[in-house]
């Protein structure tokens, strides 16, 4: 099968499984995703680095299912690849050694999994050392929706928006110095420093958008290898937070949220309704922040309409 043949069916697949409102039936979801070896952009200005991809991008495609789905899932390691590459869910519950188990360029893996827990989890590439397949850029999104649907303490988002932070290392950085941070050059959000940050970085030409007073919803996920982000809306406070997403999880009034490496967290922010406004979504561990970790949200009349909704919610 073709790698842009791969790529239009994960797509597909993965578009189909959209959120319900109200509870709904379960289903069987079928993803496909193919791992390449590639050379992509890091940067707003196109620096060019070779990276270990899901499906071409960094971070792979966002899978989106509901809580009691099936996810049939096929993992293709792409004739031409050099390693060995395995999948981890991490929403799913299995056995490491069989269904993450890795597979050698020109081979797949199939198996099956019930979303039995609603929220937002990273996956990634299981394989040794995992440090370094993780740090070359093997991870990506899995949402859960509740099969309940919306509720009072889990309302309807006016948007969505998925962010994933992540670590930048040199070209020629070893899975050994990768352990220490050696090599570490800057954070990653959605695969490229200072994505949606034109303040700081004047390549930058994306920014997430907003109208005043809408509630926009991120779903964050941290796939450093080694830190922990401590997620904070400049000019904002977070009005709802779920941890690893689950709507049970329910914080509230919330400045800044502690996520781990390889967690998630579902956040709410709600700009006031009577005036234009801008928040910036840094991680407030400053390392982070001012080496790429920082993303801009306008929340003015007349936004963009296509952004953060529609599925259109991992903006590149």
């Amino acid at each position: 099968m073709s790698i842009s043949r791969s790529i239009k069916q994960a797509t597909a697949a993965i578009a189909a499984a959209a959120i319900l409102a109200s509870p709904a039936m379960a289903e069987v979801v079928k993803i496909e995703i193919p791992v390449i070896e590639k050379e992509i952009a890091v940067d707003n200005k196109g620096t060019m680095q070779t990276m270990w991809t899901f499906g071409g991008t960094v971070p792979g495609p966002v899978v989106r299912v509901k809580e009691g789905d099936v996810v049939d899932f096929t993992l293709i390691n792409e004739e031409g690849n050099k390693q060995s590459h395995s999948m981890d869910f991490h929403a799913a519950v299995v056995d490491v050694l069989d269904e993450f188990e890795a597979v050698k360029p020109g081979e797949k893996k199939h198996f099956k999994f019930k979303a039995t827990s609603p929220g937002v989890f990273i996956y990634h590439c299981g394989t040794d050392p995992m440090v370094e397949h993780i740090g070359r850029g093997m991870y990506g999104v899995i949402i859960v929706d509740p099969k309940e649907g919306y509720n009072e303490n889990y309302p309807k988002p006016d948007r969505e928006y998925v962010i994933v932070h992540s670590d930048l290392f040199k070209p020629g950085t070893t899975a050994e110095q990768m352990l220490e941070d050696d090599g570490w050059k800057g954070t990653l959000v959605n695969g490229k420093a200072f994505h949606y940050d034109p303040l700081h970085d004047p390549n930058a030409s994306l920014m997430l958008q907003s109208e005043p007073g809408e509630r926009v919803r991120f779903y964050f996920v941290n796939a450093h290898v080694n830190k922990s982000v401590a997620l904070h809306p400049i000019a904002g406070i977070w009005e709802r937070v779920f941890n690893s997403g689950h709507p049970f999880n329910l914080e509230k009034g919330i400045q800044t949220y502690l996520v781990p490496a390889a967690s998630g967290a579902t956040l709410d922010l709600v700009s006031p309704s009577d005036r234009d406004t801008n928040n910036a979504i840094v991680d407030h561990q400053m390392k982070g922040a001012l080496n790429g970790g920082i993303s801009v949200l306008m929340n003015t009349e007349g936004a963009d309409p296509s952004l953060g909704k529609k599925g259109n919610i991992l903006i590149r």
